[in-house]
């Protein structure tokens, strides 16, 4: 029997119907998984980040946001996202012991929460010294919550400094391991000389906060020199390297 029919004898109302249709939706997504590398600025790869690469059976070829898919799917599921990662990873545990290099994965404050709960999945990442989680910051924790009270899975990463919510009260809740600078920001300061000075004090200070800061989205060769001249310790972005899907991890340039 057809969904539609189901749903007609049981008498849902039709916006429950909609509510259904679309949670099935996001349900039936399916993801691949890509990453990026992120270099010092001495042109040593210092990790590579987890991407995530979400389409629909219908469409197969059209690229799904990963962030609107994320904020339309359950926690449960954002933790099944990241243990998937987190054992395609472990997978690699030689790889990234041997060269020295980190990899890092995104997830909100909710879903770091959910994690603690989730034993065996501590007790994997705790065998993984080079695993290292991405917060996303524009993602709030509930009330009762604080950055510092989900610090057991690890150093975390401070994403997408720059957007969305950002300022330096975030900074002010744990200490993090590296901050990273959204590009919207980089580019908007880099336009004036004025803004190029700010850029560099903005830098300094961030640097107080952490052990480095990493500056995301760099596409020209002109945009990585001026990061390579700047307090940042990393960057990354298309000029450095695109994509590239999971199973050619060991193809990685390890030095530019």
């Amino acid at each position: 029997m057809k969904l539609k029919q189901v749903i007609s004898r049981l008498n849902i109302p039709e916006a429950s119907i909609e509510d259904l249709q679309e949670r099935r939706y996001w349900l039936q997504c399916e993801r691949a998984y890509t990453w990026q590398p992120i270099y010092k600025t001495d042109g040593n790869l210092m990790a590579i980040e987890v991407l995530t690469v979400v389409t629909h059976p219908s469409d197969p070829t059209q690229r799904i946001a990963p962030d609107r898919y994320f904020a339309e799917v359950a926690v449960r599921q954002r933790l099944d996202v990241v243990e998937e990662q987190v054992r395609m990873l472990a997978e690699k545990h030689d790889f990234f012991m041997q060269h020295n290099i980190l990899a890092s994965v995104n997830v909100d404050g909710p879903t770091l929460l959910a994690m603690r709960q989730h034993e065996s999945l501590i007790a994997l990442i705790n065998r993984l010294p080079w695993l290292r989680f991405e917060l996303v910051e524009h993602v709030r924790l509930p009330d009762e919550a604080s950055f510092a009270t989900i610090c057991e899975v690890g150093p975390l990463w401070l994403d997408d400094f720059g957007t969305g919510m950002a300022n330096f009260s975030a900074l002010s809740e744990v200490r993090y391991d590296y901050i990273k600078v959204a590009r919207d920001l980089f580019i908007m300061l880099r336009q004036t000389p004025e803004g190029r000075n700010l850029f560099t004090q903005l830098l300094q200070l961030m640097n107080r906060y952490c052990q480095g800061v990493i500056v995301e989205g760099v596409e020209t060769l002109e945009e990585w020199r001026d990061v390579q001249a700047s307090p940042a310790a990393a960057a990354q972005g298309y000029f450095l390297s695109r994509p590239v899907p999971f199973e050619h991890l060991d193809s990685v340039i390890l030095s530019l």
